[in-house]
């Protein structure tokens, strides 16, 4: 038997997915005004879980200039801060902030995440082109631009997360933040299909991040600046590209040394769909609940049990919670929980706070709260099971639901009715239901740090589609610094 000990050197075409997703970012016209509501409600979401977001420590430690004293001029601003930095540090920092309380949007599929996470890379990128412009007597980018650029960093992000599930190779889904971020980021800079495919290309060859932060033993705050990360690092590469860098033609594809080979166990990635607007038109929104989204049913099921058994709570036996597949996956832990992100990804400690308090605010997550001896004995008496067509349904294209049901088992034998809620209150089936919500919780965080006049100001800009869409970027980034 003979043995190859030479590699072939013939440089392939680009992998058809690279170049896929750079025509759909260069010629495709987005003409759904569903989508394109639906992106300003992301936009107004997201900015308020930044603004709330600024409330913690933790959180605001990671914010400014890498080293301190640095001077960008005409750089891009933080919203609810004085900080003018370079765009690759703003996408990190706007995006830590939306992504810091795990309260921004989601989506889930086959892999889930969140889309809102681009706008790190987009506002920041968009700011600064803008100010660069409006300095040598050129035109601003448009507030109506970035709701395109979000429609399509969404779509390409969610439309790979369809059937691709980079969490069961132990991958984190921010390589999907990392790879739409890119793919906007070098249009908006001025690159064409081109240079968007040798961007992409270096997306895919980046080492990508492990799940671990995420889950059990080592669940931790890097979870909450990843998404910052990968968004920042996609900006990074644009430049990299626009400087005339090559691209790695078979990156996905590579017998041996490709993504496919060495991350995906030797799959190719699978669609269900062309790119679009369909994921901003379903997009989920998380309206009541800091929680990761396959919980958020539960606590709605937990709080609208609290008034029945608030003050039955020595005498609950069991308290069964149905769920999903991926829930179970995810966030069902036992055992200790050592911070506020270990906390926020417990299906058991979210639902204890949700029955015990009525309620789940990221005050819930902290320590004090965690230390109510109540929680964890909550926590032990419970018992996670699925339910085989609330995982069914989860995947259903037609439905997407994200089920979950809670009954109460008391010591005397009887039982609190099974609550079941299928469809959260941020899902496209509840938008009627959803969306003044969502105006107040923007509405709410705004008076956490601007002045009320400045809040209303923004508040009024933000609801009125054709005012938005109209103004420049660099005058709207103008109305959120402090």
């Amino acid at each position: 038997m003979s043995i190859n000990t030479v590699d072939e050197n013939i440089r392939p075409d680009f992998d058809k997915e690279l170049v896929a997703i750079a025509d759909y970012v260069v010629d495709y016209q987005i003409d759904s005004q569903e989508a394109l509501e639906t992106a300003r409600h992301c936009l107004m979401d997201s900015l308020g879980c930044a603004l709330l977001a600024l409330r913690y420590p933790e959180c605001t430690k990671h914010l400014g200039p890498i080293v301190n004293g640095t001077i960008v001029p005409n750089g891009a601003r933080v919203p609810g801060t004085q900080f003018v930095l370079d765009p690759v540090k703003a996408a990190f920092d706007i995006g830590t902030l939306i992504r810091w309380l795990d309260f921004n949007d989601t989506w889930l599929a086959a892999e889930w995440g969140h889309p809102s996470d681009n706008l790190g890379a987009i506002l920041a990128l968009a700011d600064y082109i803008s100010r660069q412009r409006v300095a040598i007597g050129q035109t601003a980018i448009t507030m109506r631009d970035v709701l395109e650029y979000m429609i399509k960093a969404y779509e390409i992000q969610g439309v790979l997360a369809l059937e691709n599930s980079f969490n069961r190779v132990g991958l984190d889904h921010v390589v999907l933040v990392k790879v739409s971020s890119t793919a906007v980021a070098t249009h908006m800079l001025g690159g064409d299909k081109e240079a968007i495919i040798n961007a992409l290309s270096h997306a895919w060859v980046d080492g990508q991040s492990l799940r671990t932060y995420r889950h059990a033993p080592n669940t931790g705050s890097r979870k909450s600046w990843a998404a910052g990360d990968a968004s920042s690092r996609g900006v990074r590469l644009a430049m990299i590209a626009l400087k005339g860098e090559m691209g790695l033609p078979s990156v996905l594809s590579a017998k041996k040394w490709g993504f496919y080979d060495v991350c995906f166990k030797g799959q190719h990635f699978r669609f269900q769909r062309p790119y679009g607007s369909y994921v901003m038109e379903q997009i989920l929104f998380k309206i009541s609940f800091p929680a990761e989204f396959h919980a958020q049913t539960a606590v709605e099921c937990a709080i609208q049990l609290h008034p029945q058994i608030k003050d039955r709570l020595d005498q609950i036996e069991k308290i069964t919670l149905t769920t999903q597949e991926p829930a179970i996956r995810i966030i069902s832990k036992t055992g200790p929980l050592y911070n506020p992100a270990d906390r926020d990804h417990c299906l058991q400690y979210m639902v204890a706070a949700g029955l015990i308090f009525g309620a789940l605010t990221a005050e819930h997550y902290e320590d004090d709260v965690a230390a109510d001896p109540r929680v964890d004995a909550l926590r032990k008496k419970m018992v996670v099971i699925e339910d085989k067509r609330y995982s069914q349904e989860y995947h259903d294209p037609g439905k997407r639901s994200i089920a979950n049901a809670i009954q109460i088992h008391f010591t005397d034998g009887s039982s609190s009715e099974k609550i079941a809620v299928e469809y959260p209150i941020g899902h496209r089936r509840r938008r009627a239901e959803g969306i003044p919500v969502l105006e107040d919780k923007f509405k709410d965080a705004l008076v956490t740090r601007f002045p009320r006049r400045q809040a209303a100001e923004i508040m009024a800009l933000c609801l009125d589609q054709q005012s938005l869409e109209q103004m420049t970027v660099n005058q709207f980034m103008e109305m959120f610094v402090i």
